[in-house]
């Protein structure tokens, strides 16, 4: 004989039908997949911990715990601000990182990077702003929460908030980050940079690089990779051909087309040096695209920022 649900069995299949939302919007505001699911799990124990008649107040769940979710967030942003003042070199999202031309994981990290404001190229922007900004600005634009809700988040007027939010908005729109380009497109385009890298094809490669173009680097001096931005064409071409000396040859045969935020990336595994060449550290590398050029590279070696990815021919987890 079946038990009869309890009230607490209701409210937790009512919290599991928004968790892939809350996963979304907790990763567009930290960046990271553990913080983000950090901030999720502690949404459901404030949920939980409600009264019978602090539930009852909430006529929109899932906009109540949408804006739960982005107070969390909020206050895990502020104590990132300071982490990040020791962090080595530059710092980009952690990547969810899927693999290509396989069935599509129902994971709901994996479903929310295939919403275009999720690439890698919007979240380093976002990174740019401070976390008030960063919380007034997604939670309204992306996710329609209501001002007077997103003021009570931040602890400021509505007036304020507004203002978070005008300022996160001009800033992305000045970056203009570019916008997710057709995997088909891609695909043409980083088969035709990865050959002219093999052929050592300098010219080949600026020709498919952007004047503007920059590659960044996370490592945290955990892994090899470069430490500055890099900026410019022939910088870059040169960078990469530089690569391919001093480590063994077949190191860019072994990279693997992955999904990296639901653009096409690389995924490169870690491979032992040898006599006269270094060891090569785990890499996942996406691109930026524009016009048909590439306009950004991201090149992620953290290894604490690759712990959750799904590699090459493994088993989604």
């Amino acid at each position: 004989m079946a038990s009869t649900p309890t009230a607490q069995d209701t409210l937790a299949a009512e919290f599991a039908a928004h968790r892939g939302h809350l996963i979304g919007v907790a990763y567009r505001l930290t960046g990271t997949r553990a913080d983000a699911e950090d901030a999720v799990q502690e949404s459901w124990l404030r949920l939980a911990g409600l009264d019978d008649a602090g539930r009852a107040a909430i006529r929109d769940l899932r906009g109540w715990l949408t804006t739960v979710v982005g107070r969390i967030c909020l206050d895990r942003l502020k104590s990132a601000a300071a982490q990040r003042e020791r962090y080595v070199g530059q710092w980009l999202p952690e990547p969810v990182v899927t693999p290509f031309g396989q069935p599509v994981s129902e994971d709901p990290l994996d479903v929310a990077v295939r919403d275009d404001g999720l690439r890698m190229a919007a979240l380093v922007v976002l990174d740019k702003l401070t976390p008030e900004q960063r919380v007034a600005f997604v939670l309204h634009d992306a996710f329609s929460v209501p001002f007077s809700e997103i003021a009570d988040a931040l602890g400021v007027s509505v007036d304020a908030a507004r203002q978070y939010a005008s300022r996160g908005r001009k800033a992305l729109a000045d970056a203009d980050p570019a916008p997710r380009v057709p995997l088909d497109d891609q695909a043409r385009i980083l088969e035709k940079f990865v050959t002219a890298l093999q052929q050592g094809d300098i010219r080949a490669m600026t020709e498919l690089l952007a004047p503007d173009v920059v590659l960044i680097g996370d490592s945290n001096g955990k892994g090899r990779t470069t430490r500055q931005l890099i900026l410019g064409p022939d910088k870059i071409a040169r960078f990469f051909i530089g690569l391919t000396r001093k480590y063994a040859p077949g190191m860019v045969e072994r990279g693997a087309p992955v999904l990296v935020n639901g653009d096409l990336g690389m995924y490169l595994p870690p491979m032992p040096g040898r006599e006269g060449f270094l060891a090569l550290d785990e890499h996942v590398q996406s691109v930026s695209i524009r016009d048909g050029r590439i306009v950004a590279i991201y090149d992620v070696v953290n290894p604490d920022k690759l712990t959750r990815i799904t590699r090459p021919g493994a088993a989604p987890e």
